[in-house]
């Protein structure tokens, strides 16, 4: 089932690279935070898209938007995203479970490659009101097509500006 805009989101409990352990309960953004998971360390697809968004945690910041991107990864595979991608900024969750996956609505992938984890699951954007309600949404099954961060980031200012209210709740 896919999260609906206006309700909870689950919880969600990673591992960070950084040697903490990152709660979605326990952030407290001045707008949002931003959750987004990604397929892991084997997927090329992912590596421009979170150097990008590396790129761009500054300007998330700017807004009040609180940053983390997340995948299944065990700890190594995750502190190896970081390193061997070059992301600087970006907190990096790992250890997200298959079950957890399933409530935020991810798609699960199987392997098709011997370089891929058994299960693992596909790319995912949130935005997270302070108060834990679910603000947007967007699902990929596939590592292609997912949203830009620029764009998101002119959307954030245009929700901001215009304390407009989350979409696609009828």
């Amino acid at each position: 089932m896919p999260l609906m805009p206006r309700t909870k989101a689950p919880e969600l409990a990673v591992e960070t690279v950084d040697g903490d352990r990152w709660h979605l309960s326990e952030q407290t953004p001045r707008n949002f935070t931003l959750i987004v998971f990604y397929r892991g360390l084997h997927c090329p697809v992912c590596t421009n898209y979170l150097r990008d968004l590396d790129r761009k945690v500054a300007d998330f910041a700017e807004r009040g938007v609180d940053v983390i991107a997340a995948s299944g990864d065990d700890g190594a595979s995750a502190a190896a995203t970081k390193a061997e991608w070059g992301l600087k900024q970006l907190a990096i969750g790992y250890g997200q479970s298959i079950a957890s996956m399933r409530k935020w609505g991810l798609y699960i992938s199987t392997a098709t490659k011997e370089s891929e984890p058994a299960e693992f699951g596909e790319p995912g954007m949130f935005l997270i009101r302070p108060d834990g309600e679910v603000f947007y949404v967007a699902v990929n099954n596939a590592p292609w097509g997912r949203p830009s961060f620029c764009h998101l980031l002119g959307g954030i200012d245009y929700v901001l500006a215009h304390n407009s209210p989350p979409r696609g709740v009828a």
